[in-house]
């Protein structure tokens, strides 16, 4: 079926990446007032993403069909993957300043060409890995004022730098057992059995030190949930309505809306290498995309002039 109405996917996907943003703030804002530990992160976002996700299956009146798999290992490994993946951004968010560690987080897609590639024996030309190399460039930018070794260097945010390069390899390495997954599973099942196994791993750190929340507290790691429930099912459904090749380079209009939290709500001002660093890494993500897309149109037109013309 064909697209019914790219702009419709564009706005859903900037709506989805806001609300992704807000969400990643109220996490950053429960690590800063009461020092939440990552797996109790972790466990709320997860779980009060579970009523959202079957609530939206249920108005589509996919709720008997849309749980079902017939690959429940290859849940479980992305599962692991992908809650070990957010565990780590989430503390990275508590070591670092909201833009940096977005800007960080940016190294996942070009990670992800790296690991097709080394995993799913992807052709990866020259194009795509220059521009790899371009955006990895940007990425060791923005992590360079943290990993230098100084006479006054901050562990803390050296710590942060390599947590938040950690969560971006493990986003990568999720997305290529999702890859995997949507040949033959359905995306509201992937995005279920995800939350469902994140919650059950986020639990699993209760003995190693969960903090009792106050009211405020608690009503932002639901909020967390709720928000990262919605922001799911509004990137899912951004894909129904436009090729993903035109909806995925405003994935980065998260910078500027990262710059804007951070600024306003947490006080943190982005500075010049953080900026420059962003903007490689955000330049080579659209290069990337852009050429997919011209070759995505170019396989299409020889399948067009040989299609039988009534």
């Amino acid at each position: 079926m064909p697209y019914q109405n790219p702009m419709q996917g564009i706005l859903l996907k900037c709506a989805s990446v806001a609300v992704f943003t807000v969400m990643a703030a109220m996490v950053k804002a429960t690590s800063e007032t009461a020092d939440v530990p990552a797996g109790q992160q972790v466990f709320f976002r997860s779980l009060f993403a579970i009523p959202v996700i079957l609530a939206w299956l249920a108005l589509r009146g996919e709720l008997s069909v849309g749980l079902r798999t017939v690959r429940p290992m290859g849940h479980v490994y992305r599962g692991l993957v992908g809650t070990l993946s957010m565990a780590l951004n989430f503390w990275a968010l508590s070591l670092l300043s909201f833009p940096e560690a977005t800007a960080i987080g940016y190294a996942a897609p070009l990670l992800v060409v790296i690991f097709a590639a080394m995993f799913l024996d992807e052709d990866v030309r020259l194009f795509r890995l220059s521009m790899v190399g371009i955006g990895l460039t940007g990425v060791l930018i923005v992590l360079s004022p943290q990993l230098r070794l100084g006479t006054d260097p901050d562990p803390a945010r050296m710590l942060g730098a390599v947590v938040a390069l950690g969560g971006a390899s493990g986003a990568a390495l999720a997305q290529i057992f999702v890859r995997k997954l949507v040949q033959e599973e359905r995306t509201s099942a992937i995005v279920f059995w995800f939350s469902f196994t994140s919650t059950v791993l986020g639990l699993a750190t209760l003995p190693f030190g969960w903090v009792m929340p106050d009211a405020t507290t608690a009503a932002l790691l639901i909020g967390s949930g709720i928000l990262g429930g919605v922001a799911q099912i509004m990137l899912t459904s951004a894909y129904r309505h436009a090729d993903a090749s035109l909806v995925a380079p405003f994935e980065y209009v998260s910078m500027l809306l990262a710059i804007a939290i951070g600024w306003y709500v947490f006080g943190e001002a982005p500075t010049g290498v953080v900026l420059t660093g962003a903007a490689l890494v955000i330049a080579a993500g659209i290069a990337i995309i852009w050429r997919e897309r011209r070759l995505g149109l170019e396989r299409s037109r020889p399948r067009k002039a040989m299609t039988p013309q009534g």
